[in-house]
């Protein structure tokens, strides 16, 4: 059996009811023996659950937010606290206070991180008949969104149950959001940051279809979702650009080279004008402003110039299929542009997954 006193509990509340306590006493029954429990604003009449937990378990420590300041504010100033106050520590796990996760889930969660040293989330199954319609589909929805747009498989990304190592904590104390979109805002460090995670699956359990919950539908899925895609419209605007650089400069080459080339040769000696000049330029600025992984120039400029140049053929084949398909003949410039962007628009969207997958991707950091 691992030890389970070398890993700090962070269990963050917001007007707790009774179920705070059944939350620590199956956490002290499976081992667990420093909790730090954060008191997230809560009104006045719900102190005294904070003020009698501590003072009967002297395995609690309290920290408070004079005013409410969000979920994801809560668990850095745990975060924060452990790096400074447990030298010792192997890392936290962080627990939802409303008798969601079983201490069993907890402690299975803790044994993973600790023996692989990656961080863990436990994921529930959405799956079940009794999990209440609203969470499956946003589950389902944001775990599409993150597969699509980010390029991370993860089946649970709402799960509070989070084990993670010490040495990942000054980093994730340091990532944006201090409400419901810091955890997500996590998920996605994880991704840029080259940090290795696993998943554990847990129970699911759902008490009155969740309505203890603190989470707004409307307003924090919006926090939540303008992270997610952030990526995506940054990597439109920037593509959109080189793109006008790239059209702009198609048209220019076909009619300069128009009078002694024809056919292929049109197509190809245009497009690969073009392309050189609007890859590199959108190269650059996707590493800046969209793939900020980390990840060396030189090493994404290789895995870049890897995939545009395949794709640069793939694009002249498809653009001259479409010509000798529909018979456009060679002084139809403003046609033959149009067919170019839009086989042009089609390649866009395969380019991202890979870029985001592969181009750009960080190596894991252990």
């Amino acid at each position: 059996m691992i030890d389970l006193s070398a890993v700090s509990v962070v269990l963050p509340s917001l007007d707790p009811d009774e179920k705070l306590n059944a939350v620590i006493d199956g956490l002290l029954q499976y081992g667990f023996t420093d909790i730090i429990l954060v008191n997230d604003g809560s009104k006045p009449e719900n102190l005294s659950y904070f003020t009698e937990a501590a003072e009967a378990h002297p395995e609690i420590h309290l920290l408070h937010h004079a005013v409410n300041r969000g979920k994801g504010a809560a668990l850095k100033t745990a975060f924060r606290y452990v790096l400074e106050n447990r030298p010792e520590s192997a890392g936290v796990v962080t627990v939802d206070g409303d008798n969601q996760h079983h201490p069993e889930d907890t402690r299975a969660c803790c044994e993973h991180m600790l023996s692989t040293g990656h961080c863990v989330l436990g994921c529930r199954d959405f799956t079940l008949e009794h999990v209440p319609k609203r969470s499956r589909f946003g589950n389902h929805t944001t775990s599409l969104v993150f597969k699509i747009f980010c390029g991370m498989n993860i089946s649970d990304t709402q799960t509070g149950l989070r084990a993670i190592p010490r040495k990942y904590l000054e980093a994730l104390s340091n990532v944006s959001g201090d409400r419901f979109e810091y955890e997500t805002n996590m998920l996605l460090a994880f991704k840029e940051q080259g940090i290795p995670f696993d998943e554990v699956k847990i129970r699911t359990v759902y008490i009155e279809e969740n309505k203890s919950s603190h989470f707004r539908v409307i307003h924090d899925s919006w926090r939540i979702y303008k992270l997610i895609l952030r990526h995506f419209v940054l990597y439109t605007l920037t593509s959109l650009f080189a793109s006008f650089v790239d059209m702009g400069a198609y048209s220019l080459f076909t009619w300069m080279c128009g009078g002694f080339l024809s056919g292929m040769s049109l197509t190809a000696a245009a497009g690969a004008g073009a392309r050189a000049i609007s890859s590199f330029l959108n190269f650059a600025l996707t590493k800046e402003l969209v793939f900020r992984t980390g990840v060396t120039w030189k090493q994404s400029m290789l895995r870049y110039y890897l995939l545009v140049l395949p794709q640069m053929g793939i694009q002249i084949l498809l653009t001259q299929g479409v010509y000798w398909l529909f018979q456009i003949p060679d002084n139809a410039n403003f046609l033959r542009t149009l067919i170019y962007t839009i086989v042009m628009t089609v390649l866009y969207f395969i380019s991202y997954m890979i870029q985001q997958r592969w181009v750009f991707a960080p190596q894991k950091s252990e």
